[in-house]
């Protein structure tokens, strides 16, 4: 059954035509029944049945037969039974008893034949507001009965054909399950070949020597009695003295070429084909002219049966089984055929109409064929109900028009045909309710950011009330992004911001009033991990930390959860949760997983995990083996330890030379972790023992055991001593040096060397010379620095090395024996030289050239007699391949000595004969010092030295000065000229108080050397103070601010105007004002005093030097910021000034129309611009002008207007005048020249504007135009 619900599908939408449109414009929404008790209480209600016994019921007869009939209805309904279409009296029957409060039926069977309860039941619930029905209870009792008595004959087969045992159990109720079992109830096995049919039929494709026996047992077992009936045993018998020959497949069942299957929509449709041969048959399915359905399809039986659930009209159509052998196919087509028995594809609903509302009841159904519907009031077929006029039945549809009170009724719609039938109960109460609203009050919602909030308002009324939403008790709430109204009156935030948040507020209304509701919606943040927890690679014993730092709405406390393989943290003391972490201390194996963690609030949670994994060094490698055993290598195989969670990097494979290094494990070699073998190359007379130890990204294993060990024989040397050097190191001598074998590369006992020498390039057999273990030979006798070739041989007890390589050395060398000749200079400038020389033969260098040395030494200046002693001999070194060099960094006007030397590896050859050479003048370097003495009011006297170093005939100095300003601006610069022998200047006609700066050179023929620098002050005209002096300080106030001014006669800097509120204890407020006597301070507050002082500082000089402070009291006036067109007092002025005008206008025309002469038109002619006021909309002041001076700069009056002693501002016979512009005619400037009011544009002139007047409006010239 249908039950109603309160939240979905409220409207009928009806299809019929035309003509009901016309009838549905009045059709209202179908009202549904609220769940909530409290509704319930005192609403009448027509009966619903609520739980009913199904169709098709088979009882079992040991037990009592329960027909459940239940029903709701205000009031309760009455029940009553019919039984094969009567009356049926339950009072009268004992046996029956029908439960209080309820229509459920109880029938005590016990003692009683069963078969006399068997038929058809059906049940009615009534009130006074209807009648409703139940289905047709069908009532059978439930058979087992016994298998008939039969003599089975024993089958004799010949092996290989085909065979059926027949099951054909009694009919029962329900249907028996079939199986198949032997005398010791197992299970007779089934496969392809062997198989069980649906109709519980034993299948052989083809029999076999092992079907042979006696105890083929068919078993019935029916379900509602759970009894199990059995046939009498059946005996086969195979013979194989003839047995069946191969043959191709053939269908057992079905038989024939086709056969057909009808099968109801949403069964599950059977089909199987069965078929013999051998070989055994492969049994396949496909459906013509369409696919299987994969989803609802299944084989069953080695596939000889295929099932198809919730059958649907598709399903039908040609199913085609084949039948493969070796031999051939076989096919059968099964014609399915989809029947439906009458199905709902609308039920009739519940209604609850208003008096005058009108409904419509639908049942639409379908089925194969199509289903037939009738249609009864309370039970009663519609035909033979009473009368109705509001009612109209157009087959599948009940259209109830304008109802009145008191037609509640109960409606059935039955619709059947021949496989079944649907019967349903739906009542139309006719109710008028005022609203209700069934959502709990003041109900708080909490949402996450941008997920859905749904703010419910769940109602109830008839008429059906319409429901509106406001927010904050103001704004409306429209369907519409964001918001969404659904029909049941929820409210539907998609995306929920915490702008949406605040007070909502339904109301449900109806013609017959209206209810109201508050609810309130809190939008939270979402909680969010944002600093998660990381993977984690620890040793054991070490500490492993996870943090889960997260963040959350102010309003939601999380909790944090931590998780170990998602389950709860072991119980032990080492994992300690602190805050956003956990510490797991003293990590071992066991702690290795998955860590989560899960913030959690009330109402959302954020997760994140990582994995721990514990790692250690690996374990040494085990069972180490040696194979391939050969004279100069051998296999080493061994068993990797555990990684401890981190991969093996490589194996590094050692070993111990017992003969010659016992005790002492050297690195062989090394192989990739992946490998456990490796082929070791040996060297003779080793004594080897290896061991392996792997690494990992912790560190080495330990080592593993040793191998045991292997000996190699003795051999001769593989190889010679390296590195073979010959080198004299004194003359008459070569020492030929190696470096040794080691005993691992003597591959024998009795290692010695044999060296060989001869002189390269001379005629003459190879000396030789066999010695010990050592590691050079001494030849003596030799000529100086000739070559030699040289080998040396290893030799031990069992032959000699290879061939030794040649190697080329030079016995020792000697001083060369000559200097270079035709020793050249070149002077390029003052500092620059360069120096030529024939180089010397090789024979006299008497070894390997190394280059040539040149010495060279400054003697004396050429303006000097006496020798520079002090100066230090130079040198510079040029490769053997060079003949020329250049001597840099020389002092220019000098005299300098130079000689050259041949070097080689034993020392240098004699000099080459002296020689000088001069350097010409140069540029002076700059006056040693440059002083300024005896500052006067306008003279300064400068005193300079001259350069340390002339670098030529000095010809004189060069002076350059020029003045700065304070505000470091350099003026025209001067020069003056001085002879070689003056060293001070007074200087002139200087300004007072003025900075200058001074530029001094020294000078050659080769012009100015580099300046020196200086900086002086002249002096005061007046006792110079200590640091800046500071004149008087001005203030005076204007409408922006107060300006501060003062005399300066100081050079610092930096500037500083500072104030502070008076008698305040804030700091002093300090503004930079470089290059400046007067400052503005603007933003001072009106009615309050500052105190101010002008400042002066210097980076260079710790002392603050400051003028006397001053007090400034800015006068209490309105604010220029605040607009006056808005103020009371300035609206009120204006109306009575309007009011006074209105006045004399009206004395004025009288007076005209009595005849008096008065010029009015002339006066309005001379100011025809209205917006021309006489007030200063600024300040409120009439006509006032205000000069701007200070006691620094003059500030007058606009050029073309003048400034009388009553304050009011007339213009000249100037067109031009700053009065037309603006408002108020505010004529100042600014410190900078800038127009100081409010400039809003040149106004528009008549021709014959300002040729009536010069004078500007006033308050009293605008009266005294009217008196």
């Amino acid at each position: 059954m249908t039950h109603p619900t309160m939240d979905k599908n409220r409207k009928w939408v009806p299809g019929f035509g035309a003509m009901l449109l016309i009838l549905l414009s009045h059709t209202t929404s179908a009202l549904e029944v609220p769940l909530d008790p409290k509704v319930l209480e005192g609403l009448p209600q027509p009966p619903t049945i609520t739980l009913q016994s199904p169709k098709d019921y088979i009882f079992d007869p040991r037990e009592n037969i329960v027909i459940h009939c239940e029903a709701k209805g205000k009031p309760h309904p009455s029940f009553s039974w019919t039984r094969n279409g009567t009356h049926f009296d339950v009072e009268k029957d004992s046996k029956v008893l029908m439960k209080p409060g309820s229509g459920t039926l109880v029938i005590d069977i016990s003692g009683e034949k069963a078969e006399a309860y068997e038929g058809t039941y059906q049940c009615t619930a009534h009130n006074e507001h209807g009648t409703a029905v139940s289905n047709n209870i069908v009532i059978r009792q439930s058979r087992s009965p016994l298998w008939s008595k039969e003599r089975n004959e024993a089958i004799v087969v010949q092996m290989g054909v085909s065979l059926v045992l027949q099951c054909r159990p009694p009919a029962g109720l329900p249907p028996p399950v079939i199986f198949w079992m032997d005398n010791n109830f197992q299970r007779l096995p089934l496969d392809k070949r062997v198989s069980q049919a649906l109709n519980g039929d034993l299948y052989f494709s083809n029999v076999l020597p092992e079907d042979n026996r006696n105890d083929y047992i068919c078993y019935a077992r029916f379900p509602h009695t759970q009894t199990i009936q059995q046939k009498q045993p059946i005996s086969v018998t195979v013979l194989d003295n003839s047995p069946e020959g191969e043959r191709r497949p053939g269908f057992m069942t079905p038989l024939g070429i086709t056969s057909t299957k009808m099968v109801l929509r949403g069964e599950t449709l059977e089909l199987e084909c069965i078929a013999d041969g051998l070989p055994t048959p492969e049994i396949s399915w496909q459906k013509d002219g369409g696919e299987l359905p994969s989803s609802r399809m299944s084989f069953y039986n080695f596939k000889k049966t295929l099932k198809v659930s919730d059958v649907n009209e598709a399903d039908a159509g040609d199913y085609r089984c084949t039948a493969t052998n070796k031999l051939g196919t076989a096919q059968h087509v099964i014609k399915v055929s989809v029947k439906a028995a009458p199905f709902w594809v609308s039920a009739p609903r519940n209604l609850i109409l208003a008096p005058n509302e009108t409904g419509i009841l639908t049942c639409r159904v379908n089925g194969e064929p199509k289903p037939k519907i009738s249609w009864f009031v309370n039970g009663v077929p519609i035909e033979n109900a009473p009368e109705d006029h509001s009612r109209k039945v157009d087959d599948d549809t009940v259209i109830l028009s304008f109802v009145k009170t008191g037609s509640s009724a109960v409606y059935q719609c039955n619709a059947s045909n021949e496989f079944g039938y649907l019967l349903a109960n739906a009542f139309v109460n006719v109710l008028a309710e005022a609203p209700r609203v069934l959502t709990p009050p003041n109900g708080v919602y909490q949402v996450i950011t941008n997920n859905p909030a749904l703010l419910h308002c769940a109602s109830f009324g008839s008429p059906i009330p319409t429901i509106t939403w406001f927010k904050d008790s103001q704004t409306s709430v429209k369907n519409g992004d964001p918001y969404v109204i659904h029909e049941n009156g929820t409210l539907e935030i998609h995306v929920a911001q915490p702008l949406h948040s605040g007070k909502y507020t339904c109301i449900a209304s109806n013609n017959l009033g209206l209810k109201e509701n508050h609810v309130y919606l809190e939008v939270k943040e979402p909680t969010r991990i944002l600093k998660q927890p990381e993977y984690k690679d620890v040793q054991r014993g070490m500490s492993a930390v996870f943090e889960c730092k997260v963040k959350h709405d102010p309003s939601l406390i999380p909790t944090v959860i931590w998780l170990k393989d998602n389950g709860e943290l072991p119980d032990d003391e080492r994992f300690d949760v602190d805050g956003d972490s956990l510490t797991i201390r003293d990590v071992t194996d066991e702690d290795e997983g998955t860590y989560t963690c899960i913030q959690n609030t009330t109402l959302d949670q954020d997760s994140a995990s990582a994995m721990l994994t514990v790692v250690g060094n690996p374990d040494p490698p085990t069972d180490l083996e040696i194979t391939d055993q050969a004279e100069r290598s051998v296999q080493l195989t061994w068993t990797p330890g555990d990684e401890h969670n981190s991969p093996t990097q490589k194996f590094l494979i050692q070993y111990e030379d017992l003969l010659h290094q016992p005790g002492v494990w050297i690195n062989l070699t090394d192989t990739p972790g992946t490998s456990t073998t490796v082929q070791l190359n040996l060297s003779p007379y080793v004594y080897y023992s290896f061991r392996v130890l792997a690494l990992n990204g912790v560190g080495y294993s330990r080592p593993s055991q040793p191998s045991s060990q292997y000996r190699t024989n003795p051999s001769a040397p593989d190889e010679n001593p390296s590195d073979v050097q010959g080198v004299g190191t004194q003359p008459g001598n070569l020492v030929i040096s190696w470096t040794p074998l080691t005993g691992f590369l003597a591959n024998g006992p009795g290692l010695e060397y044999k060296v060989l020498w001869r002189q390269k390039d001379v005629e003459e057999d190879w000396s030789s010379k066999t010695v010990a273990n050592v590691s050079q030979f001494i030849v003596s006798g030799t000529p100086t620095y000739v070559p030699y070739e040289i080998k040396v041989q290893a030799i031990n007890d069992y032959g000699s090395g290879p061939e030794p390589e040649v190697v080329i050395g030079y016995s020792g060398e000697d001083l060369p024996l000559s200097a270079p000749d035709s020793v050249q200079v070149m002077v390029h400038n003052s500092t620059l030289a360069e120096v030529h020389w024939e180089p010397v033969s090789l024979q006299s260098v008497r070894g390997k050239l190394q280059g040539y040395k040149v010495y060279f030494r400054r003697i004396r200046g050429l303006h000097e007699t006496q020798e520079d002693t002090e100066q230090q001999e130079q040198v510079l070194t040029f490769s053997g391949n060079r003949s020329e060099g250049r001597l840099p960094g020389l002092q220019p006007y000098s005299l300098y000595n130079l000689t050259v030397r041949v070097l080689n590896i034993k020392g240098e050859g004699p000099a080459s004969p002296s020689k000088t050479f001069e350097t010409p003048e140069g540029v002076p370097g700059p006056p040693s010092f440059l002083n300024v003495i005896n500052p006067g009011l306008d003279s300064l006297t400068l005193e300079w030295g001259p350069p340390m170093n002339n670098n030529g005939r000095l010809a004189g100095y060069t002076l350059k000065y020029q003045p700065v300003n304070t505000t470091n601006e350099l003026g025209p610069v001067k020069v003056i000229n001085f002879l070689a022998n003056e060293t001070t200047i007074t200087l002139g006609n200087l300004n007072s108080s003025m900075l200058y700066k001074f530029y001094m050179s020294a000078k050659t023929i080769k012009g100015s050397g580099p300046i020196i620098t200086e900086e002086a002050f002249t002096a005061m005209d007046t006792m110079p103070p200590v640091g800046p002096a500071f004149g008087k300080v001005n203030t005076s106030m204007l409408e922006d601010g107060a300006v501060i001014s003062w005399d300066y006669f100081g050079h610092h800097k930096n500037v500083y105007v500072e104030y502070v509120v008076e008698n305040s204890k804030e700091d002093w407020k300090r503004e930079l004002v470089n290059g400046s006597h007067w400052h503005m301070i603007k933003g001072l507050k009106p009615g309050t005093s500052y105190k101010v002082r002008v400042v002066a500082r210097d980076p260079a000089d710790p002392t603050v030097h400051s003028t006397d402070e001053v007090l400034v009291a800015v006068p209490a006036v309105p604010n220029r910021q605040v607009d006056i067109a808005t103020q009371g007092w300035f609206i009120g002025l204006m109306c009575a000034i309007a009011l006074l005008i209105l006045v004399l206008l009206i004395v004025c025309f009288i007076k005209r129309n009595k005849g008096g002469k008065y010029p009015v038109k002339e006066k309005e002619d001379a100011h025809q611009d209205p917006e021309i006021q006489p007030m200063k909309e600024d300040d409120g002041t009439f006509g006032e002008y205000r000069s701007m001076e200070s006691d620094t700069e003059d500030h007058k009056p606009l050029k073309g207007s003048r400034t009388p002693s009553n304050g009011t501002v007339r213009r000249d016979e100037s067109d031009d005048s700053l009065v037309d512009y603006g408002e108020g005619g505010d004529g100042q400037f600014n410190e900078d020249g800038s127009f100081i009011g409010q400039y809003s544009g040149k106004k528009e002139k008549d021709t014959h504007e300002g040729n009536e007047s010069s004078e500007a409006p006033s308050p009293v010239n605008a009266m005294n135009s009217f008196v």
